[in-house]
């Protein structure tokens, strides 16, 4: 097998540990799994659609099983001959049937089928699988990790930036639960996305079947085997290929998911860079080649740039597929091997962001210092007041004393207070309005 050094693409090289576990879903290999299991289960259920059950159901079963590495091999040295990989599938099957203790009209096998009977099956199922006993699992893990994170951190007041500037402040753990909403929602809506498939003969139809066996509602077995045997979504009106257009949802959908993530490793990153965060430190780990006090926040840097390269592949997996010529090119088959692949870098940076947020520590002390001399963010509170009680101009009157200037005090903002002409519970009220304490309310 082909050593990680010698990869081409990382994600098969350098990130091959953290990618492993989607070989089961998106490998050549999974892919002929997944086609032999849809086979497998077709040739059940038509032979008793027809009324020619078979015998030990369970024999067959054992063949997908049992599918091993030399069998694929086998399908690929057929494969060679054929050059057709279902084609080639399906004689493997029927050689594999063949030596069975029971009899079986191998005839039977991908009766009636095109390719895409197969394709448009066992690729959504694999997508299926993978999203759901992998990725949604990796999320969940990332949403734990910010909750833990979010409650820790729920009274830390931060001083909030608006257009980068100082603005009113907020709770830091409050701004996780920001992310923590917007990816919850987003997995929510990625749960509900169907995975369609196809099933219906060269051209949706179920011509074949139709002229075989005339008598039979081929459309209703299509339902009945997709729906309640691959636990899938039929597609009903379809060409010879699936519309794909609840691909590209769960394309979409999976796209802004890393988005929000994309967003929260940047402000991440900017907090660490304005020294809110410090980073844990690991003995003889390297920051910089040429500068040893660096410990720089690359588990962010790597997530974000990971995460652009799979949005990448899925923008275009979303715009692409769902677009064939008349009943059917062969556009989308090439462009399906590559399914794993924006999966993969979605892996690599939802481990680079576990890894990131393990390492995060606060620097209280900067946080406060910040929120000290950034007394004019409580101008906001004060002319709210002033306003409440009608006092004449109050905006105007902080603009003048805070906007543009250097640096304001809370030794500035206590003058001001009591040069105004107002009753001292309003001026108590006002005095007690600090950078550290204006953070609003909380959701409940």
């Amino acid at each position: 097998m082909l050593h990680p050094l010698l990869a081409v693409s990382p994600v098969d090289g350098r990130y091959h540990k953290t990618t492993a576990a989607l070989s089961d879903y998106f490998s050549e290999y999974a892919l002929f799994k997944y086609r032999l299991f849809v086979e497998i289960e077709y040739l059940i259920a038509f032979s008793e659609a027809i009324g020619t059950p078979v015998s030990d159901p369970e024999l067959l079963r054992e063949i997908h099983r049992g599918f091993s590495l030399d069998d694929c091999f086998r399908v690929k040295e057929l494969e060679a001959t054929t050059n057709h990989d279902i084609k080639a599938l399906e004689y493997f099957l029927k050689e594999r049937i063949q030596s069975l203790p029971m009899k079986l009209n191998t005839e039977w096998v991908h009766f009636g089928l095109t390719s895409q009977d197969i394709n448009n099956t066992a690729i959504p199922l694999s997508m299926k699988e993978a999203t759901e006993e992998v990725l949604l699992p990796m999320l969940q893990q990332v949403l734990d990790q910010l909750e833990i994170l979010a409650e820790q951190w729920l009274e830390v007041p931060m001083l909030a930036r608006t257009h980068g500037q100082p603005a009113s402040p907020t709770r830091l753990g409050k701004e996780i639960f920001v992310f923590i909403e917007r990816l919850e929602n987003q997995i929510a809506h990625l749960e509900q996305v169907p995975y369609s498939a196809k099933f219906g003969g060269a051209t949706g139809n179920f011509n074949a079947h139709n002229v075989a066996f005339p008598d039979h509602q081929w459309h209703d077995f299509g339902n009945q085997f997709v729906e309640n045997v691959l636990h899938l979504s039929r597609s009903k009106y379809t060409t010879q290929i699936e519309h794909y257009d609840n691909l590209a949802a769960w394309a979409h959908n999976l796209s802004r998911i890393n988005t929000i993530l994309i967003d929260m490793c940047r402000d991440i990153w900017t907090y660490i860079s304005i020294n809110y965060f410090k980073q844990k430190t690991k003995e003889g780990e390297v920051g910089s080649s040429a500068m040893p006090h660096k410990v720089n926040p690359i588990d962010f840097e790597n997530a974000e740039g990971n995460l652009g390269v799979a949005n990448a592949l899925f923008q275009h997996f979303a715009e692409k597929l769902p677009i064939s010529r008349l009943q059917r090119d062969l556009t989308d088959s090439t462009v399906l091997r590559n399914l794993g692949v924006p999966m993969s870098h979605t892996i690599i940076a939802l481990q680079s962001v576990l890894k990131g947020l393990g390492k995060l520590e606060l620097n209280n002390a900067q946080l406060h210092k910040d929120l000290e001399t950034n007394a004019a963010v409580v101008a906001e509170g004060i002319q709210t007041v002033l306003r409440a009680i009608g006092y004449p101009q109050p905006y105007e009157a902080l603009k003048a004393l805070t906007r543009g200037k250097s640096e304001i005090t809370m030794d500035d903002i206590t003058a001001f207070i009591e040069s105004l002409n107002i009753n001292e519970t309003t001026k108590a009220v006002l005095h007690n309005i600090k950078p550290d304490n204006y953070l609003g309310q909380l959701p409940e």
